[in-house]
């Protein structure tokens, strides 16, 4: 696993990780490497020190500590030496390197009107370790499709940070685009034309704009580009029946999804919360539940024996909600689309160890 992104780390620094043991390895997410500060890993059992021999440890005492010398060499392999080539990417506070790999940024911001401009004087990165696991969505799938129209409905996949989004949207993007639909009276259903707006370069991963990632055969990427805008132009250029996005959250994205719904495009999106309640609490994700943007919500949790899953019909909710407004005898009255009744059930999406 290491080997992924041990050509940006320091000699120091990859050799103590190399010394680690294959378990840890195998399920290694997030390497934080902090000035003068002891280096952390964060895996699927949680965060440890890591010793100059390559033991892991509960306590800070006695880890390799990265100099500033390390974190220097570090951020020039990452920007490939030319710092002030990656302005915009800094500006956001993030980096994502070939693989689909994020290295998150800390340190002194430069502000210009008020706003981050960039930021100088780095001394803390995050490598978050891009995965894939095919298939782990599949289990889900089948709750998700629109038997009417032949394909996935639009739907919300919420959780907390590093429960697995985007590696789930991943996966749904691929089984629409190669039709995997895992219904037995959908054999001979067609796989879907996917778009997806890949603003971070983690879902597809791409390389001069080739995805690097099994995306699908029928599937295309609009790489770093604002979602919003690059939901647009996908629908303007590219005709796509699905559209992937991560992390929506902005007064943009609901106008571009209100259009994408406009225009009879299935969206599938992902949001951070740790709850349905929290998600529904957010005011751009409230609007787009009120409107009925989605006709499903996913509610994903990382559990020791891997992925779970929670699966929420919000149709039923909006037209049980509609029914108790109109006086109809209902039994979830009380509950609308931006608090739907859930499931209490957490059926297994698959095993995996990624964000």
């Amino acid at each position: 696993m290491l080997g992924r992104i041990s050509y940006l780390l320091p000699t120091e620094l990859s050799e103590a990780l190399s010394r680690l043991p294959a378990s840890v390895m195998d399920g290694l997410e997030e390497i934080r490497i902090r000035e003068n500060r002891p280096l952390e890993v964060w895996t699927g059992g949680g965060s440890a020190f890591v010793t100059p021999g390559g033991k892991l440890q509960n306590s800070p005492d006695g880890a390799i500590k990265p100099s500033a010398d390390m974190c220097r060499r570090l951020l020039e392999r990452m920007t490939n030496h030319s710092v002030y080539a990656m302005e915009e990417e800094l500006r956001r506070g993030y980096i994502t390197v070939e693989g689909g790999h994020r290295i998150g940024l800390a340190g002194r911001t430069v502000l210009e009107d008020g706003k981050v401009r960039s930021i100088r004087d780095i001394g803390g990165f995050n490598v978050r370790i891009a995965r894939d696991a095919a298939g782990v969505s599949l289990p889900v799938l089948p709750m998700l499709i629109d038997r009417y129209r032949q394909t996935i409905s639009s739907t919300l996949i919420i959780g907390a940070p590093r429960q697995g989004k985007t590696t789930f949207i991943r996966d749904l993007a691929r089984a629409v685009s190669y039709g995997r639909w895992r219904l037995p009276h959908a054999e001979g259903w067609p796989g879907r034309k996917v778009g997806i707006v890949d603003e971070r370069s983690e879902i597809a991963a791409c390389v001069r704009g080739v995805p690097t990632f099994d995306v699908g055969p029928r599937t295309d990427v609009m790489d770093a580009c604002p979602k919003a805008e690059g939901m647009m132009m996908m629908i303007r250029s590219m005709s796509p029946e699905v559209l992937v996005v991560d992390e929506i959250g902005r007064d943009e994205d609901v106008e571009a999804i209100r259009e994408a719904a406009r225009a009879g495009v299935a969206v599938i999106a992902t949001a951070h919360a740790g709850s349905w309640q929290e998600a529904a609490a957010r005011p751009a994700i409230r609007r787009l539940l009120q409107d009925n943007a989605f006709a499903r919500g996913v509610v994903l949790r990382r559990t020791k024996d891997g992925l779970a899953s929670r699966v929420i019909d919000l149709e039923h909710s909006a037209a049980a909600s509609s029914a108790s407004a109109a006086g109809a005898p209902t039994r979830t009255a009380g509950h609308s689309p931006a608090a739907p009744r859930e499931p209490t059930s957490w059926p297994a999406a698959g095993d995996m160890n990624a964000r």
